[in-house]
């Protein structure tokens, strides 16, 4: 892998952020420390509102700049000048332009991007054929069913082989067996494109699953109650029944509690 493929480590230090003035202005993350390393996948959980998004809009350069802290990105340690080419970000809702087949809505950041229709079209091909949509290309989005439009986001997230992947609660409005399929299909992606993956996730079975870390917020203003390491085996759909998952399961739920707890002090 060349040193341009390759993962980028993520810090971030003493991160806050508001939104409003005066008496309406309301602390959204309040000294958010998390790092990252190259090729690991962190998970972000915490309760609903508690600045999640904020905070991976934040890493992504997609909101206003934060009052105070830093984003680093660093490669081979050092701080790396241009990193927005090297992210890519998959949401919540798919995002799937309904005026464009499944193949130009994946092949769209290379069409914006200056490459011509046949590449930017080939390039699709392969992501498509990735996440086995591959005889699907040739759809509209409403044609496809809500897992499928989330693999064919995912497809177009992957398109340039990005270093860095954010990913914001992208399964979150799937059923349980359709979200759990996804999971398997994020892991072997991951495995074979290395990538440093952040995750906010909403579901503390998916966040142990998928994780090497997990990092827990309190509710709003967020801060980092703590972060639960995650030592399971191979990741397989058998692991999620074994006692070793639980008890990860249960460690993560218990810091949450605390959160919420040492938020209401």
């Amino acid at each position: 892998m060349s040193p341009s493929q390759a993962p980028l480590g993520v810090r971030i230090s003493d991160l806050h952020r508001a939104f409003g003035s005066g008496s309406a202005r309301e602390v959204v993350l309040d000294g958010v420390h998390l790092e990252c390393r190259p090729g690991e996948l962190v998970a972000i959980i915490g309760p609903s509102g508690c600045g999640k998004t904020t905070l991976l809009r934040a890493v992504g350069g997609l909101d206003d700049v934060p009052e105070s802290g830093v984003v680093f990105y660093a490669e081979g340690g050092a701080p790396l000048e241009r990193a927005k080419a090297a992210l890519s970000v998959c949401f919540q809702e798919p995002r799937l332009l309904p005026w464009l087949t499944v193949l130009d809505n994946v092949g769209l950041p290379a069409s914006l991007a200056g490459a011509s229709r046949a590449d930017a079209r080939a390039r699709a091909r392969r992501q498509l054929a990735r996440v086995g949509l591959a005889d699907d290309a040739h759809k509209r989005p409403h044609q496809l069913s809500g897992g499928m439009r989330m693999r064919a986001a995912l497809a177009r997230a992957l398109l340039d082989s990005p270093r860095v992947l954010l990913l914001d609660e992208p399964f979150g409005a799937l059923d349980e067996l359709t979200r759990a399929a996804l999971d398997d299909e994020l892991h072997r992606l991951c495995a074979a494109q290395p990538l440093t993956v952040l995750l906010v996730t909403h579901s503390i079975s998916e966040a142990v699953y998928l994780a090497d870390r997990v990092v827990v917020l309190t509710p709003t203003p967020a801060r980092v109650v703590c972060e639960v390491p995650i030592h399971l085996p191979a990741r397989t759909p058998e692991v999620r029944t074994t006692l070793a998952f639980a008890e990860h399961v249960a460690r993560v739920h218990a810091a949450l509690e605390r959160g919420v707890a040492e938020a209401r002090r």
